[in-house]
């Protein structure tokens, strides 16, 4: 996961491949609850990895669940009848499907609980769930503004006596959560008589409803309704764990793949994007992302638990769409319409106000950021792209500590005009999608040419390579140590029982041209071996010596440095980089400190070791090697001509670091006030 302060998409031309999705946020909160109020253990596969539901399992081992984690899945035992842990303080972060239904199954449980959030989540409205519950007799109080957590809920003495006979009202046409709050805690006191609940207004977000309905019949609780406005939890009801529960994908995680496919891949060349873990018959009302997407024009084909995708119309088309149905996912049309042709319309989307953020208000800035000319309405948003390809603009996309619209603009890398795109906080992704961007960026293409790259070169002990992996850190590209090729190489040859010699040249060169190597948070990988402290001996050095004598050795590895171009971008560090392996990169640094400061690095670092070390001899060695370095008739040490020197004789790691990123960012389309 990306977890630098922003992510720089460079422009993007295609894609295609495929996509494997993680579980259903919905589906996983859901089915996570219900486990745990019921009899019995749930082994509960497949379960999304993210923010949501590390909150959610947080909050169950707090009140009493015995909750056992073996990768994506999950071994959940239920109270069963048992009371919580109380009292408990529980912290729901920004996840509404956890906070909304452990409110009711909590106070409908009986205890002392005090449920908070980070600030937004105590800005999200829990009014109407409250109100419902405070009418069954439920002891609910506000800790900070009224209608919003935190909450505290206090029955010391146990469940009050609850007003079961009248139904229970609730408003619909703000979040449907408060429904699905009830739905899954009302079957706790349905136990004598059958419990009714009354919809007051318009149902927002009814796939939703239909997917808690579902879930309630697979742990034995058949819950009827009228027409989504009256529901029946009859009498009797009682949780039963099934036993195991596969969650399907989360299918408004497939609408950015499913936009992916309209905008990016082509029919013409074959290309298409296959998506794994949801298909067309899908439980999850977001599913019908597809109808809206088949409608602006891309082609979608699909079975049980597949979609396929391809570019269909182009441009695509304006629509004009009612999206009570597709909530979450309609934020993905928002962008879709950038790549339209006319005014895309998409109305009915009230609750997007309420959500991680108010999501109409987040979207119609951004959107216009790029190009677009937009309108936003208490409920609707009108989207028209930038008229001329000139008219684009690259933009710094805000994101508002909300996945969603992170995922959202990462679309906006395929516009016309060719612009990077930059993503803020991208690490917000986390709340569903972890691993999002690595997966978006896997299915993308573009030619090496146009991957950034950073190069900082310079001599022995100028701290390139410390400064190198602190840029690649704080950027989030990837890092080569082209020192440590020639290392690794002679290290994996001898491994292999070569001599390093001229005899054995060619198989060497063979065996350079497919190793496995890594960088990895400061350790070096060949396959899954870490050979960081084997590769630093002298005896090492002296090995990547004569190998970097042989031709057809250094051809390969040329070859194999240039492997390392990925997006979203490299830092490449060494003594040629800027010189001879990427002598377009867009930035050339050349790393420099004096003999002396070089020498006294050295020095305090072998001392650190525990090894004995001469300053004098050091310096020598050092002055030595700069004058073989800077003679050697194959790509001697020397700054590149467009390179930009830095002497850091007088700099921190830090200072040097900060000052490269600032000649990068210098070089970005992005207003300066984003650079931080």
């Amino acid at each position: 996961m990306f977890t630098t302060a922003f992510l720089d998409l460079p422009a993007l031309d295609a894609a295609g491949g495929e996509v494997l999705l993680p579980g259903s946020k919905s589906i996983s909160n859901r089915v996570l609850l219900l486990a745990a109020l019921s009899l019995g253990t749930t082994t509960v596969h497949d379960l999304l990895a993210s923010d949501d539901t590390r909150v959610m399992l947080d909050g169950l081992r707090k009140i009493g669940c015995e909750v056992v984690e073996a990768g994506s899945t999950v071994h959940i035992t239920g109270l069963g009848g048992r009371k919580p842990v109380s009292p408990t303080a529980l912290f729901m972060g920004n996840a509404g499907t956890a906070m909304r239904p452990l409110t009711a199954a909590l106070a409908l449980l009986g205890g002392e609980f005090e449920l908070s959030g980070v600030p937004r989540m105590h800005e999200r409205p829990i009014g109407d769930l409250v109100d419902a519950l405070r009418q069954l007799g439920c002891q609910i109080d506000y800790l900070g503004n009224p209608g919003y957590p935190p909450l505290r809920i206090a029955h010391a003495q146990g469940v009050p006596a609850l007003a079961l006979h009248h139904p229970i009202q609730v408003r619909g046409d703000v979040s449907s959560q408060f429904l699905t709050a009830l739905l899954m805690a009302l079957p706790l006191v349905a136990t004598t008589q059958a419990v009714h609940i009354e919809v007051v207004g318009e149902l927002i977000s009814k796939p939703y409803i239909a997917i808690t309905l579902q879930l309630l019949a697979q742990f034995g609780i058949h819950v009827s309704h009228d027409n989504w406005q009256r529901f029946t939890i009859p009498a009797g009801s009682q949780y039963q764990s099934p036993g195991s529960i596969h969650v399907e994908a989360d299918a408004s995680s497939a609408s950015y793949f499913i936009a992916l496919g309209a905008i990016a891949s082509s029919a013409e060349a074959g290309n298409s994007i296959k998506i794994m873990g949801v298909g067309l018959h899908s439980i999850q009302g977001d599913i019908r992302f597809v109808e809206a997407a088949q409608a602006m024009g891309a082609q979608v084909t699909g079975g049980p638990n597949w979609l396929q995708v391809q570019r269909g119309t182009w441009p695509l088309k304006a629509i004009d769409l009612d999206c009570n149905h597709i909530p979450d996912a309609a934020m993905t049309l928002a962008v879709m319409a950038l790549y339209a042709e006319g005014t895309t319309t998409l109305r009915n989307i009230a609750s997007w106000r309420v959500k991680e953020t108010d999501r109409i208000a987040a979207m119609a800035k951004e959107l216009r950021k790029l190009g677009a000319t937009v309108e936003e309405g208490a409920d609707y948003i009108q989207v028209t792209p930038p008229a001329r390809v000139q008219d684009w603009k690259a933009a710094n996309i805000h994101t508002y500590d909300d996945h969603r619209v992170a995922m959202c603009f990462s679309l906006a890398a395929f516009n016309p005009a060719k612009l990077p795109v930059r993503i803020e906080d991208p690490k917000c992704v986390a709340k569903t999608f972890p691993e999002y961007f690595e997966a978006f960026l896997g299915t993308t293409a573009l030619p090496t040419a146009r991957i950034p790259v950073i190069c900082i070169d310079g001599p022995t002990a100028s701290g390139k390579g410390t400064v190198a992996a602190e840029l690649a850190r704080r950027l989030g590209y990837g890092f080569l140590d082209s020192g440590a090729m020639y290392r690794i190489t002679a290290y994996a040859a001898l491994k292999a029982g070569l001599h390093i010699d001229a005899v054995h040249e060619a198989q060497i060169a063979q065996l350079a041209q497919t190793l496995p190597v890594r960088f990895d948070n400061g350790h070096v990988l060949l396959g899954t071996e870490d050979v960081t402290e084997a590769i630093r001996t002298e005896e090492a050095g002296m090995n990547a010596s004569r190998v970097s004598a042989l031709p057809a050795v250094r051809a390969a590895l040329v070859d194999l440095q240039h492997s390392f171009q990925r997006l979203p971008g490299l830092v490449a560090d060494g003594r040629d980089m800027g010189t001879v392996i990427f002598p377009g990169a867009p930035l050339k640094v050349f790393l420099t400190a004096s003999a002396a400061c070089r020498a006294e690095r050295r020095h305090k670092q072998l001392i650190s070791k525990g090894f004995q070390a001469n300053i004098d001899d050091l310096r020598a060695d050092l002055e030595a090697r700069d004058a073989r370095d800077s003679s050697r008739s194959v790509a001697p040490l020397k700054p590149a001509q467009d390179a930009l020197v830095l002497d850091n004789s007088s700099l921190t790691i830090e200072q040097a670091v900060e000052q490269v990123l600032a000649w990068w960012l210098e070089r970005q389309p992005f207003a300066a006030s984003a650079q931080g």
